[in-house]
C-alpha cells in the first residue's frame, strides 16, 4: 500500500503535491503513477493529517483534498484506491468516485461512519488509536498493549457485523505510533501473530514512524533503511498489507524475503 498525504502539513512529505496554497493535481496523479509503476498495488489517499499534534479538518475540506484525486486514479490507474478518513460523508462521496477500501483511523467510531461504510458496500480497515491525534502520544499507557489492542479490535469487528459489514470485509490495523510509546510498538510487532487469530487481514503501517527517530535520531527523510528493517519484520510475523511511504524500496526487500522463502521449500 503505497501513501499518497494530501495534506500540506504532512510529516512525511511536508506537502510536496502543492503549489501554494492549492494541491496540485498533475502532480498528485504522476506521484501515484509512480507508485503503481513500483509495485503498489492499493494507495492509500489522505486528507486529513493523523501526526501526534495535527489539528482537526473540516469535512468539507477534506473532500476538497481527496476527492478530486480519488476522482482521476480511478479513470487513469488501474489500482484498488483506499481512501485514508473517518468521515461519514467522505466515505458515502468516496465510494461512487472509485474508491474500493475505507481505511480509518477510528474504526467507524465517529457517528454515523458504521451506516455509511455498511451503505458503500466496500471493505474497511479497522485501526486501533488510544485517544485522538492532537493528544494520542501524551503518556499513552495499557496493562497489556496486545491484549487490549486485540479486544478493541474484535469489538469493532462485532459492531461492523452488527451493522451489516460482513466479516469477510474486514482488515485489522494495530496503530502503530497511535498512543503507543516505543515499548508498546515493539510488544505488538513482536506479538502480531496473536492479532492475526482474528483470522481477519492486519495491515501494518511502520513507515518513516516517529519510534524511528526516538530509537535512532533519525529525521524523517533519514528513516527508510529502518523502515525497511521494520516492514520486513511486520510481514514475517503475519502482515498482509503493508503501508508505506517507499515502495520500490519496500518491494525490493520483499522480494528477496519471499525468494528466499521459496528457495528454503524447495
Amino acid at each position: 500500500m503505497g501513501i499518497i498525504n494530501t495534506t500540506p502539513d504532512s510529516f512525511s512529505d511536508g506537502g510536496t503535491l502543492y503549489r501554494g496554497e492549492r494541491l496540485d493535481l498533475d502532480r498528485a496523479l504522476a506521484r501515484a503513477r509512480q507508485l503503481c509503476e513500483q509495485g503498489a498495488s492499493i494507495l492509500d489517499v489522505g486528507g486529513e493529517s493523523t501526526r501526534p499534534g495535527a489539528a482537526p479538518v473540516s469535512a468539507q475540506q477534506e473532500q476538497d483534498r481527496v476527492l478530486p484525486l480519488v476522482e482521476r486514479i480511478a479513470a487513469e490507474l488501474d489500482v484498488i484506491i483506499s481512501v485514508d478518513t473517518s468521515s461519514p460523508a467522505l466515505m458515502r462521496a468516496a465510494a461512487a468516485a472509485g474508491a474500493g477500501l475505507i481505511n480509518d483511523v477510528r474504526a467507524l467510531g465517529v457517528d454515523g461512519a458504521l451506516a455509511a461504510a455498511a451503505a458503500s458496500g466496500l471493505p474497511v480497515c479497522l485501526m486501533h488509536m488510544q485517544g485522538q491525534p492532537g493528544t494520542m502520544q501524551q503518556a499513552p499507557v495499557y496493562q497489556d498493549v496486545v491484549t487490549e489492542v486485540r479486544d478493541y479490535l474484535a469489538s469493532r469487528v462485532a459492531a461492523c457485523e452488527a451493522a451489516g459489514i460482513a466479516r469477510g470485509k474486514l482488515l485489522l490495523d494495530p496503530g502503530f505510533g497511535f498512543g503507543k510509546t516505543v515499548a508498546h510498538n515493539f510488544q505488538l510487532l513482536q506479538r502480531l501473530p496473536e492479532l492475526a487469530q482474528e483470522g481477519l487481514p492486519l495491515l501494518a503501517g511502520l513507515s518513516r514512524k516517529s519510534m524511528i527517530g526516538k530509537l535512532l535520531g533519525r529525521d524523517v527523510e533519514q528513516r527508510l533503511p529502518a523502515s525497511l528493517a521494520l516492514a520486513l519484520l511486520a510481514a514475517q510475523r503475519g502482515a498482509a498489507i503493508i503501508r508505506v511511504h517507499d515502495v520500490l524500496e519496500t518491494m525490493d526487500v520483499l522480494a528477496m524475503w519471499t525468494a528466499m522463502t521459496e528457495w528454503e521449500q524447495q
